[in-house]
């Protein structure tokens, strides 16, 4: 009785061709990678749409392009940034409108940053990187910009810098495909495993 169970059980299986669920994976997977793609392009959309609102300096729309970035992320998965965003343009106009204020002191240590400015503004095209670094190594020539240097409200780098979290998984198109493509793995694994067991038990039984 149990052989002849086992066997219904088999014949059963068998009917499920194993091409069948492997060919359906396979579809699922390219099906599940597309998503996935589109997900990280539009994260990508998104983190270039910031980047050109901090050119702008607009400050309510790096807010709003944030708060974008921000909930694609955080509703879809495949999103992760590895190093975060960093607004550079943002810091560099803080940064550049502390010295300017500095440079506007009346006293005598306040004159520093308009030398230092007068120094460093005829190489450089702009206000950048190595600008900053130009007006770094000026003020270390004077001996009290160190102190003066305390007084002045510079921005703080890491205050630029935002990282959102990418969840595992996804209530989306990605996400459900992905799902899809782990329960036909299951499926394959549960199937293949069954048939080799059922063909035990049957060889088990003749051999008693």
């Amino acid at each position: 009785m149990d052989d002849r169970l086992n066997k219904q059980h088999l014949r059963r299986l068998k009917k499920v061709k194993i091409w069948q669920l492997f060919a359906l994976l396979l579809l699922m997977g390219f099906v599940a990678a597309t998503f996935l793609r589109l997900n990280n392009i539009g994260m990508t959309q998104r983190f270039d749409a910031v980047k050109a609102a901090d050119e702008t300096g607009n400050n309510q729309s790096i807010q709003d392009r944030l708060y974008d970035l921000q909930r694609f992320m955080s509703d879809h998965m495949n999103t992760d940034m590895v190093n975060g965003i960093y607004l550079e343009e943002s810091y560099q106009r803080d940064y550049k409108k502390a010295y300017d204020a500095a440079s506007l002191d009346s006293n005598p240590n306040g004159n520093i940053y308009k030398k230092v400015q007068d120094v460093c503004a005829p190489q450089f095209s702009g206000w950048s990187t190595v600008y900053v670094q130009c007006v770094t190594d000026e003020l270390a020539k004077y001996p009290s910009a160190s102190s003066l240097a305390a007084s002045v409200d510079l921005p703080k780098a890491d205050l630029y810098h935002y990282s959102f979290a990418s969840p595992v998984w996804s209530a989306d198109f990605a996400g459900w495909s992905v799902l899809i493509c782990v329960v036909l793995i299951i499926m394959i694994a549960i199937r293949l495993i069954s048939v080799v067991v059922l063909k035990w038990l049957i060889h088990r039984h003749k051999m008693i």
